[in-house]
């Protein structure tokens, strides 16, 4: 298969399944390969983009370089979504949006030009590993930041690992979902609320911000006392000094994180969460690697770095089994040097008891050389001993 041809296909499998991928390679290119090497060669890419990413963040914290410029008023939001592994555990896949805070014609806030950055991984590995993204788009040299997610704590400690003077601002749907639960409880409990309850809060919390709003639930919580009602309300006088969306709206931030909602689903889900999908761990990242860099349209620069990656690695692979077959054949060589001279030069014994000794003094004589191996061990003894032979000679 041909580079243009493997490329082409790496990318169709990091949008739809391998089997899909390797029948449209054939029906674009006329190429046919297996599902097997769609997957291998998939897999062996994700592994090489990955590599160069955490050698980069690694440069990062070492080094410490200055970012790029980016965008004065940027927007970050992180969020997770549930990736299905191999043996039946569900595993939180987490992202990172960041994106321009515009200002459309209308009058409308928005968010432009998104990035993102996706990993399965613990909390602060996620952090460190989400440099490489932040610092490419100048995230630490904005004049502001504003932060849009939910409750999370995970969340609030990677906002304090790459801007901590951001302004954190709970997404007002997320809070909105909370108010709803504590009404659904509050009728539950017998409470009676009007039809149009959930609008008017919302309405006031958005325009007049959550004191009122709070005092109003804290009421309802005393009167309607119930562990589902004061859960909720905990959870949002915990984040009162997040809820400020008169303030944050005046000041020209979104109040909502709908980017990373949506990255949930385009980025990680619409990939990794298909029908009866089963990922092994180690293969979770490879693909987001890949998934990162098509959605960031970054797909060459992502092919480029990873091929380079990839020749290298091989090139190590061969320097490091040539150096172990040299070995191999080294140690093999003094082997046989060393046998070889052990049998050339027998080594000499001494003598272990005065009997052997004298025998090495005195040497028995060498048998005839008429001797034949062939003549019987035991002969016969004659018949009349030599001994009285001569006896009766003398006689």
């Amino acid at each position: 298969m041909t580079p243009r041809g493997e490329e082409t296909l790496v990318r169709l499998a990091s949008w739809m399944p391998y089997a899909p991928a390797q029948e449209l390679l054939q029906d674009l290119l006329g190429i046919q390969v297996s599902k097997a090497t769609a997957r291998r060669a998939t897999l062996a890419t994700g592994q090489a983009a990955q590599a160069v990413c955490e050698a980069e963040v690694e440069r990062l914290k070492q080094e410490v370089p200055q970012a790029p410029a980016g965008a004065d008023k940027q927007a970050m939001s992180g969020d997770g979504a549930f990736v299905h592994l191999v043996g039946g555990e569900w595993v939180e896949v987490k992202t990172l949006v960041l994106g321009e805070v515009t200002c459309t014609k209308r009058g409308e806030i928005c968010t432009q030009h998104l990035s993102y950055f996706s990993r399965l991984s613990d909390a602060a590995s996620f952090a460190e590993a989400a440099l490489v993204e932040t610092h490419r788009r100048g995230l630490e040299r904005a004049a502001e930041v504003c932060a849009v997610q939910d409750g999370a704590e995970w969340l609030q400690g990677m906002v304090d690992y790459h801007r901590a003077d951001a302004v954190r601002i709970l997404d007002f749907a997320h809070a909105a979902e909370y108010i709803n639960e504590i009404g659904q409880a509050v009728q539950a409990a017998g409470g009676r609320l009007p039809p149009t309850w959930l609008e008017g809060v919302l309405h006031r919390l958005k325009h007049q911000g959550p004191q009122r709003v709070l005092k109003h639930l804290t009421w309802l919580a005393t009167r309607y006392p119930s562990s589902v009602v004061q859960e909720k309300l905990t959870y949002l006088q915990k984040r009162e000094a997040h809820m400020q969306y008169p303030t944050y709206q005046a000041a020209g931030w979104p109040i909502g994180s709908g980017s990373v909602e949506s990255a949930n689903k385009v980025v990680v889900e619409a990939r990794l969460k298909g029908a009866g999908m089963r990922w092994g761990r180690q293969n979770v990242n490879p693909m987001l690697v890949l998934r990162n860099a098509v959605c960031n349209r970054r797909w060459n620069e992502t092919w480029t770095t990873a091929v380079a990656q990839r020749r290298a690695l091989r090139t190590s692979q061969r320097q490091a089994e040539s150096q172990q077959r040299l070995t191999s054949a080294c140690w093999t060589l003094a082997f046989w040097g060393a046998r070889v001279y052990r049998l050339s030069h027998p080594p000499v014994h001494a003598a272990t008891s005065p009997t052997a000794a004298a025998s090495e003094k005195n040497p028995s004589p060498r048998p005839h050389s008429s001797y034949s191996w062939r003549k019987p061990f035991l002969r016969r003894p004659p018949s009349t001993p030599a001994g009285l032979e001569e006896v009766s000679a003398k006689k």
